[in-house]
Formats: C-alpha cells, structure tokens, sequence
C-alpha cells in the first residue's frame, strides 16, 4: 500500500488530512517554535531542532525569527543562504535555495497545489511541486513564489512579486504576475 507520504514525494496527488503527515508536521512546528522562541545569541544561525530537522543547511546559512516551515526536511539550504525575518516555507515537496542566495522579509514559498475542485478540497488532496532557487538570487521581501517554479542564479525577484513561472538566471522579474523586466 502506497502512503500519502510516499505520494506527496513522488508528486502524486495526497490527501494532506494524514495522521503520518499530521505528526510531521508536528515535529517541524515543535522545531520551528525552538527556533522562533530562542534569544539570538542561544539560537545561533538556525536553532538546533530545526537545523537537525532540515533536509540540509550549507555553512553560514542563517534563518531569522520568526520562521514557519511545514516539514523542514524537504529544504535545503547552500553555503551563506540568507532568509529574513517572516519567510514561510510550505515545503511538501524539495525547495532547494542556491549558494549566497537571499531572501528579503515575508518571503513565500509553497510547494503545495490544492485541487481545482471543491469535493477534491474537501477531501484534503493536494499534489506538492518542488522549487528551485539558484546560487546568488535576491528573493525582495513579500515576493510569493508557486509551486514547481525555478528562479535561476543570479536572478532578481522585486519586493511583491508573484512568481508563477520559471525565471531564467540573471533576469529581474518584478509584479502580479511576475514579469521580465530591462537591466537599466
């Protein structure tokens, strides 16, 4: 028998109403509760729950308080990866955040799709889509980024964006939905 954990890492449609998923969730919202609740100097760049709890954090990467995460263990994190104050991360499938990348306050990051119907959402199914995020992005505060979206290295997001497609590396997208816009 295939569990919904099992089908929310194959990218299959999952019912997130899942006691197996509900006590993961648990243990990163304990984790999370640590990391938001420890004094600056005690909780160091990522606090010690969380950071056992993550699927991987490079040296000097560095969460700021408050943090919210749904599983922890399906992010990664580079070398120097900087997240500010306020960032969620919604992480049913991988999020992979690249080498001296930044992320401003109030980040957004969901990994999960509820269904298009509303017996399908009543039923809790939803289908997680990994995010990609390359070395040296800037990720503006309040930016939204969806589901299965890459954002390539070197790649600008502005403040307020909402990124609903792939941004090729080196590129600035800025608006709702995020567009491309000229290097001045």
């Amino acid at each position: 028998m295939t569990s919904e954990r099992m089908k929310m890492a194959a990218g299959e449609w999952y019912t997130c109403l899942d006691p197996e998923l509900e006590e993961l969730r648990d243990a990163a919202r304990d984790a999370v509760f640590e990391h938001n609740g420890l004094p600056p100097r005690q909780r160091g760049d990522i606090g010690p729950a969380l950071a056992a709890l993550l699927g991987g954090a490079g040296e000097g990467a560095r969460i700021e308080a408050p943090f919210h995460c749904a599983y922890g263990f399906n992010l990664f994190l580079g070398d120097g990866v900087f997240l500010n104050a306020g960032c969620t991360i919604l992480d049913t499938a991988p999020v992979r955040i690249g080498k001296r990348t930044m992320l401003g306050p109030n980040v957004q990051i969901y990994c999960a799709e509820h269904h298009r119907e509303a017996a399908g959402r009543r039923a809790g199914l939803e289908i997680a889509k990994p995010v990609t995020i390359g070395d040296d992005a800037w990720i503006g505060g309040s930016a939204v980024i969806l589901a299965g979206v890459s954002i390539g290295n070197g790649a600008t997001v502005g403040a307020g964006a909402v990124v609903t497609r792939d941004v090729p590396a080196n590129a600035i997208v800025v608006g709702n939905p995020a567009r491309a816009v000229t290097r001045r």
